[in-house]
């Protein structure tokens, strides 16, 4: 089998770049088309660093396979979505395009020897309200990682201790989590977000962001994605402290949007 897959074209509305190409050939899309027109839309905001570009590739794998009348089960839509979110964070954890494909509250640990990664569904005792506030900047996920990466390498001691005590900290937060000892998740948020700072992939304006959160009562507040720009969430349970955080955000300036976390997939 030579033939080439078809040439995706891809008309979205923001400024992200797609590489379709990889998504077309890890699905072995073998067809007399000589493209494929994609539109990508929604009413979902596009906020960098909530893992859209992984969101994406997923919808994209699935609307193609679906098009083409393949029947392609949900580990493969994942390991296609991975191939393609390589051209934008150069080395995934992988945890963006699995959440995606899988939706819900989940526990995900890379397989660094290669292989399976390790897929866990959580369960908690209720949904709980969170903020997500978005700074506004798109941050380049691969330049902060390939950032980070080069600072370890020049101080291996001090980052492996705060990357040792990270993981620690995902541990007792499932823990926390599964308890849904709130207080405790927030703290260790807290906890994680100046970890983050340590190892530089904060900006002012995420500082900012969760400083207000924590200030209005928000139980925890830390950065999420790569950092840089992009966004941070605020643990706020009940509605009424929900609403109070948004509405300081958004007396900021800042786009801010008011969600769960818990939900089951639909």
């Amino acid at each position: 089998m030579n033939a080439k897959p078809p040439r995706a074209t891809v008309k979205k509305n923001d400024s992200n770049k797609w590489n379709q190409s990889k998504i077309c050939s890890k699905l072995w899309v073998l067809t007399q088309k000589s493209r494929l027109d994609i539109w990508v839309g929604g009413s979902l905001p596009g906020f960098s660093g909530l893992g859209a570009s992984a969101a994406s590739s997923v919808a994209i794998a699935r609307a193609i396979a679906q098009e083409l009348h393949m029947k392609i089960a949900d580990e493969k839509i994942n390991q296609v979505a991975y191939e393609a979110e390589k051209a934008y964070a150069g080395n995934p954890s992988g945890i963006d395009n699995t959440a995606a494909t899988y939706g819900g509250l989940m526990w995900f640990k890379k397989n660094m020897a290669g292989g399976q990664d390790m897929v866990e569904r959580l369960s908690i005792e209720a949904p709980v309200e969170i903020v997500i506030g978005s700074t506004g900047k798109v941050a380049n996920t691969k330049a902060m990682v390939e950032g980070v990466a080069e600072r370890k390498s020049k101080n291996p001691q001090k980052y492996n201790a705060i990357f040792q005590r990270a993981e620690e900290l995902c541990y007792e937060g499932r823990a926390a989590l599964e308890f849904f000892s709130l207080k405790k998740v927030g703290d260790l948020m807290n906890e994680n977000h100046r970890l983050l700072q340590e190892i530089e992939v904060s900006s002012k304006e995420l500082d900012l962001l969760v400083n207000e959160a924590r200030k209005q009562g928000a139980f925890g507040a830390k950065l999420t994605g790569g950092g840089g720009g992009g966004c941070m969430f605020a643990l706020t349970p009940g509605k009424e402290l929900q609403s109070k955080v948004s509405g300081a955000i958004k007396n900021l300036g800042f786009e801010v949007l008011s969600t769960k976390i818990g939900i089951e997939k639909l």
